[in-house]
């Protein structure tokens, strides 16, 4: 069993711009069915990344949580079958 996850991130809003709280993510662009394909991202010992696909820009901030973002909301969970 993994020790860590990675987090994943959405852009259903649109924004410009995202402020997370780690370096190591994934993308998926907007929630299915506007995803695209969940990219790893990792901005090593910047503090900015680009998605490669939806073009957002992720700000790393150092007082974010691991699953913290700026705006909020933008932590992407899967849909679990009820």
């Amino acid at each position: 069993m993994a020790d860590h996850v990675v987090p994943h991130f959405h852009n259903d809003s649109g924004v410009a711009s995202i402020a997370i709280g780690v370096r190591e993510f994934m993308c998926v662009g907007a929630t299915a069915p506007f995803d695209h394909p969940h990219v790893f991202l990792d901005m090593g010992d910047d503090d900015e990344k680009i998605c490669p696909y939806c073009s957002t820009l992720y700000r790393y901030r150092a007082g974010l949580g691991a699953t913290d973002t700026d705006p909020p909301n933008h932590l992407f969970r899967e849909k679990t079958a009820a």
